[in-house]
């Protein structure tokens, strides 16, 4: 298990490892996360942190030292040399753990972090060959199942749905996934024009086109209310300055491409692959050994993506207040001077 070592010292106040001081050591602010969020690369190195699995190991101890560390080089109790690396994997633990609206733990299954170990035998499900009616309707039931504990665990909490919307949401978007993969599991053999091979890759392409659609579908139903109703918006000094409709709006459109980035690599290149291997002695030899590679593709898969798909977007917008509704426009902060920009949380 993961637990952020201490030892006591003579002040009472947890040691967690310094560094030689400097005259002019600085504090590391850790509102914010360690790489820059302003560039992709910087968004992917922070979302390989924070999704990493390896964070499901730490245990409930470990979470709250990691808390005490954060509070207390902020409040100033231990020392501006503190070391670095320690203070970046206690922000790493809080911000793979704990939702940034509450403050509170996600339920475990629903972390980003256990994207990859949630999803793996779902999408090994929906890519099965030859899959049937009650098959399809089963695996696309338990995708948007999990897809909507996803949606509602990371969505932004300034705004909340009740157990109706959410049923409404949950109904609507399994309807839709289970319609269209069925549909087009019809269509696909129909299409007599094109070859056999063709009809068999786009057979296995089906999942995709029905998840992308259905995830899209989801995510505004789950969230509708981020566009209905808005979701707060922030100034420089962390202060909400209202709810924005069209902010809301942003977020769930940039969380519905994300997902669809997410899924494309997951749902197509695994087909693929096995499209391939199937032409292959090796597959005759070894029939069994495809289960294992499925797996082990579509676990790559899933590693890669996600960060990479989360990414394309900053966690945090900061917009322009001209994008926003006109009531923003003219907003003074603390030092009476006009806000440009502002911020909101967008969600995973």
């Amino acid at each position: 298990m993961t637990t952020m070592e201490q030892t006591p010292v003579s002040s009472g106040v947890p040691s967690y490892g310094t560094i030689p001081a400097s005259p002019t050591q600085q504090r590391i602010d850790l509102s914010k996360p360690r790489f820059d969020q302003s560039t992709y690369f910087g968004r992917v190195r922070h979302f390989v942190q924070v999704t990493s699995p390896l964070n499901l190991f730490v245990t409930s101890k470990g979470l709250e030292d990691a808390k005490t560390l954060i509070n207390d080089y902020n409040s100033g109790k231990i020392p501006a040399n503190t070391d670095p690396s320690r203070l970046w994997r206690a922000k790493e633990v809080c911000d793979s753990t704990l939702h940034p609206d509450t403050g509170k733990p996600i339920l475990l299954p629903f972390r980003m972090a256990c994207f990859v170990p949630t999803n793996l035998l779902v999408a090994a499900g929906m890519l099965m060959p030859n899959p049937t009616v009650k098959s399809i309707l089963f695996w696309q039931w338990a995708n948007q199942s999990v897809n909507v504990a996803f949606n509602y665990a990371n969505a932004n909490k300034t705004i909340e749905m009740d157990m109706k919307e959410t049923a409404v949401a949950y109904m609507s978007a399994v309807t839709t996934s289970c319609f269209l993969a069925v549909g087009l599991n019809q269509l696909v053999p129909r299409m007599t024009s094109i070859s056999p091979g063709l009809r068999t890759i786009l057979g296995r392409l089906v999942p995709f086109t029905a998840v992308a659609a259905a995830g899209t579908v989801n995510v505004f139903l789950m969230r509708g209310k981020e566009i209905s109703e808005g979701i707060d918006v922030f100034d420089d000094e962390g202060n909400s300055v209202g709810k924005s409709q069209k902010a809301g709006l942003s977020a769930i459109t940039q969380v519905a491409i994300s997902r669809i980035l997410t899924n494309f690599p997951v749902l197509t290149i695994p087909p693929l692959v096995l499209s391939q291997w199937e032409r292959t002695s090796w597959a005759q030899q070894y029939p069994r050994a495809v289960i294992p590679i499925n797996l082990a593709v579509i676990s790559l898969c899933l590693m890669t993506a996600l960060p990479l798909a989360i990414a394309a977007f900053p966690q945090y917008a900061n917009v322009d207040v001209k994008t926003l509704e006109e009531r923003f426009w003219n907003l003074k902060d603390s030092k009476g001077e006009h806000i440009k920009t502002l911020t909101y949380n967008k969600g995973l």
